[in-house]
């Protein structure tokens, strides 16, 4: 098929990846402007440009498609497919009409559970048992329209957001491919009125972990926000970020570390802090951090 590809982030790029070998024809790929990053603040392209660029097909990254000109040259590329997935721009109606089958996204729910910004996280945060991916046939509305194909997957005890997004990456590349293949025998079925649930954009505010809150919910925040933007508490005044944990037995005073495997007192509970970043520094296992870090049973990391 003649496929428009509309992704930009690492999450993309496998399913970029899985047209190509499955043979379609991709005749443009549209992604994200480069943006400032770095130290230097100097302009870096999307992980989908570096692959497309890598790949040898043409890169647009407009900064709107609500042009005449912007849909003049959709519209020149006589799509039978557009095929989006994180791309990060609002398609206007005259979009989603262009291509002949329609614009298809792979989103990274059970729709309609958790339409919005941030399904990944927000599954592990409010303790999902189970996620997995959706073919949506898009329309006007947030994450609406009727939905081809899904996939299901368990959520593992320890997962992070950072291990749920390759699973749900790979299992998005198979999903696409597969309803391609199957296209014209599908049947869009219109998502149910019941179940809808909306995943707000992570605020960085989020992030501080409160350590009077149960055990289970401490340690749903901290993998649902591991790597990005990190879950975190306060230890002699510096930040220190939380990247894993696990539900522990134990008990104390809410944000005492209790042993020198840094499980540390919760609400009610207890959790295991498996993986810790200082501020500047690389993540480390909780055992190489602590060698260093020597935090001390007792210490009261719920302070400032």
């Amino acid at each position: 098929m003649r496929i428009i590809f509309m992704g930009t982030p690492d999450f993309s790029v496998p399913v970029l990846d899985a047209l190509v070998t499955a043979g379609h024809d991709i005749v443009a790929v549209y992604c994200q402007p480069p943006r400032p990053a770095g130290r230097g603040k100097k302009d870096r392209p999307s992980p989908v440009q570096v692959r497309a660029e890598a790949l040898g097909l043409e890169v647009r990254h407009p900064v709107s498609l609500k042009t005449e000109a912007a849909q003049a040259e959709f519209a020149a590329l006589q799509a039978d497919v557009a095929v989006v997935v994180a791309y990060g721009l609002i398609l206007p109606q005259a979009i989603l009409d262009m291509p002949v089958q329609g614009c298809l996204n792979i989103h990274a729910s059970l729709l309609p559970r958790w339409r919005g910004a941030a399904p990944i996280h927000r599954a592990i945060m409010a303790g999902d048992s189970h996620t997995g991916v959706c073919i949506m046939q898009m329309e006007a509305g947030l994450d609406t329209g009727p939905v081809l194909m899904r996939a299901q997957t368990q959520l593992a005890p320890e997962e992070t957001t950072a291990m749920l997004h390759d699973r749900l990456s790979a299992m998005g590349a198979q999903t696409i491919v597969a309803a391609l293949d199957q296209l014209p025998d599908l049947t869009p079925v219109p998502q149910p009125d019941d179940g809808v649930t909306y995943a707000a954009k992570i605020d960085k505010a989020e992030a501080r972990i409160d350590w009077t809150k149960p055990a289970g919910e401490v340690d749903r925040l901290i993998r649902g926000l591991s790597p990005f933007p990190g879950a975190w508490f306060a230890l002699d005044g510096v930040r220190i970020k939380a990247l894993g944990s696990r539900v522990a037995h134990g008990a104390g005073a809410a944000g005492r570390v209790l042993d020198a495997h840094l499980t540390v007192a919760c609400g009610t509970g207890a959790i295991t802090l498996t993986r810790l970043q200082h501020a500047g520094k690389a993540a480390q296992d909780a055992d190489v951090f602590q060698s260093g870090a020597q935090i001390a049973v007792g210490t009261d990391l719920s302070g400032d």
